[in-house]
């Protein structure tokens, strides 16, 4: 296997261009698949570090897909070399809702901790599915990029995570008839 070449001077500023302004999407992806904000640090700066030694590759396809699947597969290898790093997710983000309300701000607030929350309950495969399409808003063609499966396994598995999200709500709040609120 050949080593992948050093970046010169202008593959990394290129790549400072391309890639890097797509580092946030990675560290939250990467917490996301983790559930552990520490570890997620340690899976986005590997595979930005694996972007930049394998940014010769790229063909200027769409850099964020490019990435999140880099991610994807740093998170893979570092699951296998650990054996099973499913862990629970301590805290989520209580970020202020836009708007003067502040009653509805709270329930907003209230809102996406009972989504994260049964987000974080779900099995790895539809976690992931879901943060890509609901968080990082990436289309079902780029989704199938990400995890290479074909767009119709991307559509399915996408609808039962949705079911699987719905029913883990219902429960939490106690009934089933009602939609998904946003994320």
């Amino acid at each position: 296997m050949s080593k992948a070449p050093e970046p010169d001077g202008g593959t990394a500023a290129r790549f400072r261009v391309v890639v890097l302004p797509h580092l946030d999407a990675a560290y939250g992806f990467a917490r996301w698949l983790s559930r552990d904000p520490v570890l997620a640090q340690d899976v986005a700066q590997e595979a930005m570090l694996r972007a930049l030694r394998y940014f010769h590759a790229f063909r200027g396809e769409e850099a964020r897909p490019w990435l999140l699947r880099i991610v994807r597969n740093t998170w893979s290898d570092l699951s296998a070399r650990r054996g099973s790093a499913d862990q629970p997710l301590e805290e989520i983000e209580d970020r202020p809702a836009d708007g003067p309300d502040p009653e509805q701000s709270a329930l907003a607030v209230d809102r996406r901790r009972q989504v994260a929350a049964a987000l974080a309950t779900l099995p790895a495969e539809a976690r992931e599915i879901l943060v890509l399409r609901e968080i990082e808003d990436l289309s079902y063609k780029q989704i199938a990029a990400v995890i290479d499966v074909p767009i119709g396994t991307v559509m399915s598995r996408l609808a039962r995570a949705r079911e699987r999200l719905a029913a883990e709500l219902g429960d939490r709040l106690g009934r089933r008839d009602h939609g998904l609120p946003d994320l």
